[in-house]
């Protein structure tokens, strides 16, 4: 057996890159990319990524692991540098375009990328991330390609390197692209969302996307030629790899500038959608929507029971997923039993709202306590940290030993998630550790409080975190989005609703009702921002609603500049 060696016609370095290749040959005249009038085959977008990786290596010498960063919407140069970057050698760096320009001359600095591709509507916010990396003993500049409109060139007149111009550069004949030599080598860098401490650098390897790839479309069920709508970022976690996973089936990817509901509505009439990711925030939107035969993988957030039973009544089918940026996306899918489709409905959405199973990338998933590293009991009562170990687990921290070492630990993953595992193996999160409320000694989980309120038939959106009390330490406050409906619960019937379907320890103390929760990018709540709000409350033993300073926080509001993540949220103190 040992003399069996590796050769190139029995072993081939893992990488989703692959993909492409095989699907201009094998799919070559069917619809790759789809953008308002724009079409192009999967052959056209295998030629335009050969001939932008020829022209990155060639025009700014790019070399292996120099990272290239990108900041635009799902558009489709986008789709085609998640495969012409790696194609160079280089690592992909796709930037939130909700961020600040403060926290994206972090990212640059950090990444010390070569080039950024920035769309045209992001010009402003770009000039002022690179004002602030210029500044005196900073880092130099990286080389700027704008990314125009398709069919109606916008920014011309800014005079920089086009991307359209830069892919017609390319010499074919003047470059070879270098063959992968190591599935260890990083294909992709991307920055954790900073909802919670500054973003951290995950590096993402060859393998681990090719193997994430294969697991997420398998667990998903996604056939070839499916026609994906880019309703999630591409630049979360990749598209939670579905950029390079839809090379694999041949599908068709529908880009959209925006997740409005008019253009999801839109892109799966005219389209035909068949397959998409978001946010549960998004079903928010589909609740209007009519009935719709699409396959959705939502992760990013635990959704609640009742949302998920309101639009699956819709036709919408919903598989729940859960991860992380250092997982590479969905780490843990709900894969569905058929014997589970006999139950009532309500009981379907309640199993449907647990985290689930392993990804077939992971070796082990379990849930342990971190102190001792022993699991907990199979009885989905006994609460520990979940843990994970394999394959699409990032390789680490760019530049952090400190982060890494403070993660991995005896060979796991420690996620930082509060979940219990059931008897059948499934994982259900009770909450971030960090989100956990601890009420004179008792755990309180706040997603077990927000399911409980998203069942109300007023509430739209729910965040539970905690707020200061001077006997029991902490107790929970509710921030509430209301539907648009004209008679409006008080505070008073919230909190007596919750006396009703919950324990007394867990009933919110306080409730704030809110024009529209924080999010990030990928549609998660910023519950630091509430956190931050709720610091600010003070409750009075006697009356259990006295605020700290009460004219002051009649008028306080949460606001939060930056550049397209402008939000604010209106608290209505009830007192």
């Amino acid at each position: 057996m040992n003399s069996l060696l590796k050769n190139p016609a029995n072993y081939t370095p893992l990488s989703p890159v692959n993909f492409l290749k095989r699907a201009s040959v094998v799919y070559s005249n069917h619809t790759s990319v789809i953008y308002n009038n724009s079409r192009f085959t999967w052959r056209q977008t295998y030629l335009r990524c050969h001939r932008l990786a020829v022209a990155l290596r060639s025009r700014f010498h790019i070399s292996k692991n120099d990272v290239i960063s990108v900041l635009a919407p799902n558009i489709p140069s986008m789709y085609e540098l998640h495969f012409a970057v790696p194609m160079a050698g280089a690592v992909l760096n796709t930037i939130n375009t909700r961020l600040d320009s403060g926290t994206i001359s972090t990212i640059l600095r950090h990444s010390q990328a070569k080039v950024l591709f920035f769309d045209y509507q992001y010009a402003s916010l770009v000039h002022d991330s690179i004002s602030q990396l210029m500044e005196p003993n900073s880092a130099s500049a990286p080389f700027l390609v704008l990314i125009d409109e398709l069919e109606s060139p916008k920014a011309s007149h800014l005079g920089l390197l086009e991307y359209e111009e830069l892919i017609s550069s390319a010499d074919l004949g003047s470059t070879e692209l270098p063959p992968l030599a190591d599935e260890w080598d990083p294909i992709a860098l991307n920055y954790t969302s900073g909802t919670t401490s500054s973003p951290k650098g995950v590096v993402y390897s060859h393998r681990g996307a090719y193997l994430s790839t294969l697991s997420l479309l398998l667990q998903w069920g996604v056939g070839n030629e499916a026609v994906y709508l880019w309703s999630l970022p591409m630049f979360h976690c990749n598209g939670w790899t579905f950029t390079w996973g839809m090379a694999a089936r041949g599908g068709t990817n529908v880009c959209i500038r925006s997740s409005s509901k008019s253009d999801i509505y839109k892109a799966i009439a005219d389209h035909g959608v068949t397959h998409m990711c978001c946010a549960p925030v998004i079903f928010n939107l589909l609740v209007d929507a009519t009935e719709s035969k699409v396959e959705v993988l939502t992760g990013g957030a635990p959704p609640p029971a009742a949302l998920l039973e309101r639009v699956e009544k819709l036709g919408f089918h919903v598989t729940h997923a859960y991860g992380m940026t250092e997982a590479t996306g969905p780490a843990l899918v709900c894969e569905w039993k058929d014997k589970w489709s006999r139950l009532t409905s309500a009981e379907q959405a309640r199993l449907k709202a647990r985290q689930g199973i392993g990804v077939l990338s992971l070796s082990e998933v379990d849930v342990k306590d971190v102190g001792t590293m022993v699991s907990v009991p199979r009885d989905g009562k006994a609460v520990g940290e979940i843990v994970i170990r394999g394959s699409s687990v990032m390789k680490g921290y760019f530049n952090n030993d400190e982060a890494n070492s403070e993660v991995f630990k005896e060979g796991w993953f420690l996620t930082g998630d509060v979940g219990v595992l059931h008897p059948d193996g499934y994982v259900e999160i009770k909450d971030r550790s960090k989100d956990v409320i601890i009420s004179g000694g008792e755990n309180i989980s706040s997603v077990e409080v927000e399911a409980v309120l998203y069942r109300h038939e007023r509430v739209l959106e729910a965040a539970v975190v905690a707020m200061p009390h001077p006997h029991w330490g902490e107790t929970p406050c509710a921030f509430i989005a209301l539907k648009e409906e004209r008679a409006k619960p008080t505070e008073e019937e919230i909190i007596a609703y919750c006396r009703r379907n919950m324990a007394g320890y867990m009933v919110p103390k306080k409730v704030v009702f809110v024009e529209e929760m924080p999010k990030t990018a990928a549609g998660k709540i910023q519950k630091n921002k509430l956190r931050e709000m709720a610091r600010e409350f003070e409750i009075d033993v006697k009356s259990e609603r006295k605020p700290k300073r009460e004219e002051e926080m009649k008028k306080k509001s949460l606001k939060t500049s930056g550049r397209n993540n402008d939000y604010v949220v209106n608290a209505r103190s009830r007192l």
